[in-house]
């Protein structure tokens, strides 16, 4: 008997299936290292691109029970998704990647801002030293305060609403990460933003650079 049948079965006796809610923390904070200051103040605008970015982990749930993690670096200017890193792991590597995409979308992050929570992984020495290497100055809003990195935390509301849909989990890890790559691709060349005038991310940032050459 396979799951649809079931469905119909459970359906017809006004049946619902019950999960217990997973809970997974994706923020842990090392009391004992350097806390960056707040240099954002829960304004997540930019002037231009590459000046002001927001990044978070967030958890992909699979149906065996395992989780994938979403690291992501968001442009604060376009809401563009110019880096991020799946895995099954919540290591230092996975925000690492993260940030070496943005840097190989973008060129160069010297003198930008990247904001996060206090999540360890952000304030790990190895990262601190790839900030420095970058030329990145860290910022991270208060402990336990989800709205000092609103926009992070409503792209992670975001992916994972429009990919899982009405499913609660991800059949397995490679699916969800076929799948959460191509919405992240999807996201920042097709899917219209009502930040960006109802314009994908990039076309947006295509026709802001027009527009501040016209302006020069």
């Amino acid at each position: 008997m396979n799951h649809k049948r079931v469905a119909r079965i459970m359906k017809s006796l006004k049946l619902f299936g019950y999960m217990k809610k997973r809970k997974v923390t994706t923020t842990v904070s090392d009391q004992k290292l350097p806390v960056f200051p707040d240099l954002v103040g829960r304004k997540f605008t930019a002037d231009k691109p590459n000046q002001l970015y927001v990044g978070d982990i967030t958890y992909l749930p699979i149906q065996d029970g395992s989780n994938m993690y979403l690291a992501t670096v968001i442009d604060c200017y376009s809401r563009r998704l110019v880096g991020f890193s799946i895995a099954d792991h919540m290591r230092t590597s996975l925000v690492q990647d993260a940030l070496t995409m943005a840097k190989g979308q973008r060129g160069d992050l010297k003198g930008t801002i990247f904001h996060s929570d206090h999540g360890s992984v952000y304030t790990s020495n190895a990262f601190q030293d790839t900030c420095k290497k970058l030329g990145i100055r860290q910022s991270m809003g208060a402990i336990g305060t989800s709205a000092d990195n609103a926009l992070a935390e409503s792209f992670n509301a975001t992916v994972k609403r429009e990919v899982l849909k009405d499913s609660k989990t991800f059949a397995n890890q490679l699916i969800c990460r076929r799948d959460v790559f191509r919405w992240c691709t999807r996201y920042n060349t097709v899917r219209r933003h009502s930040w960006c005038r109802y314009l994908a991310p990039v076309v947006f940032e295509e026709r802001g650079s027009v527009i501040l050459r016209s302006a020069s």
